[in-house]
């Protein structure tokens, strides 16, 4: 089976994200490179590197959510399913 790497942003005081991307892992080095400006702002705002994530799911990384960072304007939460 297919790991997946999930990316949901969320507005304040919603509960379905307002954004969702979903990345195979496999592709993530590629992928990483396609997406959208404003997910990357909101990322690389709360220092998150997924480029960093290749290298750690190369090795068979954990499964479930793996961080969740919230902030007066959006949540973001990642998880590998």
């Amino acid at each position: 089976m297919m790991q997946i790497l999930k990316i949901d942003i969320y507005k304040p005081q919603k509960k379905e994200p307002d954004t969702r991307i979903t990345i195979p892992l496999s592709s993530l080095s590629i992928s990483e490179k396609l997406l959208p400006s404003r997910v990357k702002a909101s990322l690389e705002r709360e220092g998150i590197d997924l480029s960093e994530l290749s290298v750690l799911f190369a090795k068979q990384g954990p499964k479930g959510t793996l961080i969740e960072v919230e902030n007066a304007a959006e949540k973001i939460v990642i998880a590998i399913e």
